[in-house]
């Protein structure tokens, strides 16, 4: 996969429709779940062993993140959700010609029966189809009808998962399978000398449902971010002024990536993990016919990673979950 990648003339895969939801890994379990509740209104919905399930307030489905008690932090799986019971079997077929399998897990929690596979790079994912909806109490019911659930009213309440975004040592070969195996479209990349750094990949009208990140260091498996969505710009002053009272560690403050055009800003959770706050979207994707934008690494310092504000730290680029060594995290006092 070079700079010349682009989306190619071949029948079109159709049969991904979304990201369902993301287990995040983290060693203090219970300050991970309060930054998200308390800063993010984000709501529990269960606590099954070692497990938190949580929502955000316009998550159709019963949950849309997993904190995991883990050893250190990181990505335990990202969830696809496949278009009908068809387009399942399609894909499961795929995967197991590709040789990523893993194998069916049939108990899962909130739904069916999903099919478990890693990326080149040992991301471990699963697809399924069938899925139980939030069944929102009638005291948190909304007058909106496209709304699960009312507004919370504590912290500056995420709205929905928008995406993750994955390190990667070899960003083209993920990238190359997510297509190949699973219908993505590369929508933007960033090349240097045809050697790919970035990918930002999705199966809707959005720019990235999930990307992929060059990882310096050439370690495999590693989480970038998870990002939630708020629609609003003015959200993200809201919530980086109350983690800054809070004593969370604010990586990037409100700002505007190049790629993908989305008013953004990044934060540690107290485990390690990054958070993505997205203030919008950026731009949509119509054209069925879509031409992959290329950035040269040259090009991105100051217009591809920050289109205002400073040049993103070194950070950005080189850290990621889970890490070798300490990090500037600071956890919100009791």
């Amino acid at each position: 996969m070079t700079s010349e990648l682009t989306n190619q003339f071949k029948e079109p895969i159709f049969d991904v429709a979304q990201i369902a939801h993301v287990e995040v890994l983290s060693p203090t379990p219970k300050e991970t779940v309060a930054f998200y509740t308390d800063m993010l209104g984000m709501e529990i919905v269960d606590q099954v062993d070692h497990k938190t399930y949580l929502r955000a307030y316009e998550d159709n489905y019963k949950y849309s993140l997993i904190v995991t008690e883990g050893e250190e932090a990181g990505l335990g799986h990202v969830a696809w959700r496949t278009t009908s019971p068809q387009a399942l079997e399609r894909r499961v077929k795929a995967l197991e010609e590709s040789g990523q399998g893993i194998g069916w897990a049939n108990e899962e929690y909130g739904h069916g029966p999903a099919y478990q596979f890693t990326t080149p790079d040992g991301h471990k994912m699963e697809v399924f189809w069938e899925v139980e909806y939030y069944d929102c109490h009638e005291d948190k019911h909304s007058k909106l009808m496209s709304r699960s659930q009312k507004r919370p009213k504590h912290g500056v309440p995420v709205r929905r998962l928008d995406h993750i975004n994955l390190m990667s040592s070899n960003p083209a070969a993920d990238t190359n399978f997510m297509v190949e195996t699973l219908g993505f479209k590369v929508r933007e990349q960033i090349v240097d000398n045809d050697h790919v750094i970035g990918t930002w990949n999705s199966v809707s009208n959005l720019v990235h449902e999930i990307a992929f990140m060059q990882e310096p260091t050439g370690a495999k498996g590693k989480l970038h971010h998870v990002c939630y969505w708020y629609g609003i710009p003015q959200n993200l002053y809201d919530v980086a002024d109350l983690l800054k009272d809070h004593d969370y560690f604010i990586e990037i403050p409100p700002n505007k990536h190049g790629v993908s055009q989305a008013f953004c800003m990044y934060v540690y959770e107290p485990s390690g993990n990054r958070v993505e706050l997205f203030g919008d979207a950026g731009y949509l994707i119509f054209d069925p016919d879509w031409k992959t934008l290329t950035w040269e690494m040259e090009d991105v310092p100051g217009n591809g990673d920050t289109w205002i504000g400073a040049v993103f730290p070194d950070s950005f680029w080189n850290y990621g979950t889970p890490a070798p060594a300490t990090v500037p995290v600071k956890v919100a006092a009791e």
